[in-house]
């Protein structure tokens, strides 16, 4: 049920080799003590380029085509077991250019390595570029795996759902420095794959692999055109160092299948680790982090990066969330900007109007803290307060879930306020767990797993059901079936029929590894109770990953590390999973309804749309606030079911909640959803509020 070469290529080395941290400047700074608290001796060294290549399949035999090559320079080299001699597409040709590796027998196949030449000069190094996989080298159907590839000399990894290949086709869309439209490749080797993936009609499917120029610890849906944003930190694959002012991102269009990158600078902000919410007129806002003070802002429809002023308190791990008026809440994050033991991280608000950060020291984030055995071992608070699980909800009140065992409300209003919610019962601290509102109308969160301490700790498959009423009473906890696997950094994701998918994680939680993954994915059923297990990724996704629901209602799944150049368990890439919602029995694609027409775009909470569809009847429609995640946290999403008030033919009217605690106010996807909860691809409607008082 996994892929075992994958794993190889992915953490083939288990011993004690202390990777060194190489910056951009290839300057190699001095081995420190920890990463993130983690000893270095504990985090796997990157292998050889020789080590990966042996784990390859023998290439006795095989024979190689190309669309160009320079004289000196042909595509034969590509095969030839010589990293000085590479492949070089004529110097007069055009993109898109075409390698196309013949096995000469069909087989299992689950990923490619490629190496750039190595002779000091760059030209030629693949940027966009499309996997394919065909048994007849003819019949290429859709890429296997796309995206683009950093512009250095290092060894290129894409990983995909394995299938039966004769022929791997490589194209390159782009030169990745942009230098002309050469390609080149020194050597390309494929690796084998154990088994062919489950039947798409009950365990859905991982389709596309990404790849992209960073590490995505943090991504966000941007609503003008339903682009993927992803960024890492001041560098694509690590997170130390002094730089503290910038940020690397890319931008995946899933209608192109291509990624852009961007280096944002203008904002001073090194946005790794940082608090992050979608505000009411869907910007992305990222707080904190790395530089522990600063505010940075993305406007798609501007598609810029904007200074939106510094915070009171510096923070960095802290969880935010966005409130029924539109400002945002803040809290906790010892994890820059010194400790909550010395300066407590106590509650701020966000005013978007005015840009400005005020303090709310009725919001104590003491309440708040888990009981982690680090923090004892330190002295102070680090863990204790980080990745709270918030939801804003009615009065411009927020309730914490989590991840402490104990829950709370706070209060926004004047300098805020704080009140007890009991504990969750039959739980414990569950830092780096989920928690997911599917059914916003009913006030009813979905907590999963977590681990009582942030590292060195076993996770558990937990699941609660919490159904929060009006602001400051008890909750409900009702502790339900437990997952089928215990799970610690994973990323869970509520989808249009009002399921709930969890993809990755740890059983043991360290951060930095590839060890004790969790890798077949689990979907909840909210009318059943039950947890049903889906096909196995092909890619560990632990810590540093993320996982979002996409407008065409399929998830994305990427990332996991972070941990400079000499680490083995950066992932600079992203697979998209399919539901089974979107296949028929005999596995097939399942025909989808669509959504032709909107009476408006934007709506007011208790306002109605009215709404006409075409393709197979419609039975109900779902809005899914469109989200941000970073770290495990997604505290953006929520869904609420419409039924339509009225039907006549395929046009249909559905009224929106009239609390904006509960339809938060800001871009939301809305699906139209046929028999067996086929939804259609999402349609963006803003909806609007009125400031409480």
């Amino acid at each position: 049920m996994q892929n075992l070469i994958s794993l190889l290529l992915l953490s083939p080395v288990l011993a004690l080799a202390a990777p060194q941290i190489i910056r951009p400047d290839n300057n190699v700074l001095a081995v420190p003590q920890t990463l993130d608290g983690i000893e270095i001796s504990r985090i796997p060294a990157k292998p050889a380029v020789a080590e990966v290549v042996a784990a390859a399949i023998p290439r006795d035999g095989w024979t190689v085509t190309c669309d160009s090559a320079q004289p000196g320079n042909d595509c034969s080299n590509a095969l030839d077991g010589n990293a000085d001699t590479f492949w070089l597409s004529g110097s007069d040709a055009t993109l898109p250019q075409s390698i196309v590796v013949d096995m000469q027998a069909s087989r299992i196949v689950g990923n490619i390595t490629i190496q750039p030449r190595n002779d000091g000069n760059f030209n030629g190094n693949i940027g966009q570029h499309q996997v394919f996989l065909s048994e007849d080298n003819q019949n290429w159907g859709a890429p296997v795996a796309a995206g683009t590839y950093f512009d250095d000399a290092r060894l290129k990894t894409t990983i995909f759902t394995p299938g039966n290949a004769r022929y791997v086709k490589i194209t390159s869309l782009s030169e990745a420095g942009n230098r002309g439209s050469v390609m080149s490749i020194a050597e390309v080797n494929i690796y084998d794959a154990t088994d062919l993936p489950p039947s798409p009609a009950t365990a859905g499917s991982w389709g596309l692999t990404v790849d992209l120029p960073l590490v995505p610890v943090s991504a966000a849906i941007e609503w003008a055109s339903g682009r993927l944003v992803v960024w890492s930190s001041f560098s694509w694959n690590d997170f130390v160092g002094a730089s503290g002012h910038q940020t690397v991102t890319a931008i995946y269009d899933p209608a192109t299948q291509t990624v852009g990158s961007r280096t944002v600078t203008n904002t001073d902000h090194d946005m790794f680790c940082e608090g992050l919410s979608m505000d009411a007129d869907g910007r992305i806002v990222a707080v904190g982090g790395n530089s522990d003070r600063g505010t940075s802002i993305y406007d798609s429809t501007t598609d810029a990066w904007t200074d939106g002023g510094d915070l009171v308190k510096p923070r960095g791990y802290q969880a935010q969330a966005t409130l029924s008026d539109g400002r945002l809440f803040t809290i906790g994050a010892s994890w820059s900007g010194g400790s909550s033991t010395d300066n407590p991280k106590d509650g701020e608000i966000y005013d978007t109007a005015t840009n400005a950060w005020s303090a709310l020291p009725g919001c104590p984030v003491t309440p708040m803290l888990t009981s982690d055995p680090e923090d004892v071992s330190l002295g102070h608070i680090y863990r204790g307060d980080n990745h709270g699980w918030l939801f804003g909800w009615k009065q411009g009140y927020v309730f914490q879930a989590g991840p402490a065992v104990a829950m709370n409300w706070y209060g926004t209003s004047g300098t805020g306020s704080q009140s007890a919610a009991g504990n969750r019962a039959g739980d414990a601290d569950s830092m780096n767990g989920n928690a997911i509102m599917y059914d916003a109308v009913a006030g009813k969160i979905l907590t999963l797993g977590g681990a009582p301490r942030y590292r060195d700790s076993f996770s558990t498959s937990n699941a609660h059901i919490i159904t929060i009423g009006d602001p400051n009473t008890t909750p409900e906890v009702t502790r339900i079936n437990s997952m089928a696997y215990p799970r610690a950094f994973h990323n869970s994701i509520v989808l249009p029929d009002g399921k709930v998918f969890i993809t990755g994680g740890q059983y043991y939680a360290v951060g930095f590894t590839d060890q004790t993954p969790q890798l077949i994915p689990e979907l909840w059923d909210p009318a059943t109770q039950a947890f049903t297990q889906m096909a196995p990724i092909s890619i560990p996704r632990n810590y540093h990953s993320t996982g979002l629901l996409l407008p065409d209602a399929t998830v994305y799944n990427g990332g996991g590390g972070l941990c400079g150049d000499g680490c083995a368990t950066n992932h600079p890439d992203a697979q998209i999973w399919t539901p089974p919602y979107l296949y028929n029995g005999d596995g097939s694609r399942a025909a989808r309804p669509a959504i032709d027409t909107l009476s408006a775009t934007e709506v007011a909470v208790g306002g109605t749309l009215t709404i006409t569809t075409s393709g197979p009847a419609v039975t109900g429609f779902s809005i899914i606030r469109i989200s941000s995640t970073t770290h495990s946290v997604n505290t953006d999403q929520r869904r609420i079911a419409l039924t339509p008030q009225s039907t006549v033919g395929n046009s249909f009217t559905v009224t929106i909640p009239e609390d904006p605690g509960v339809a938060l106010p800001g871009y939301w996807y809305l699906f139209a959803l046929a028999k067996g909860g086929t939804p259609s691809v999402a349609k963006f409607v803003k909806i609007t509020s009125v400031r409480i008082t």
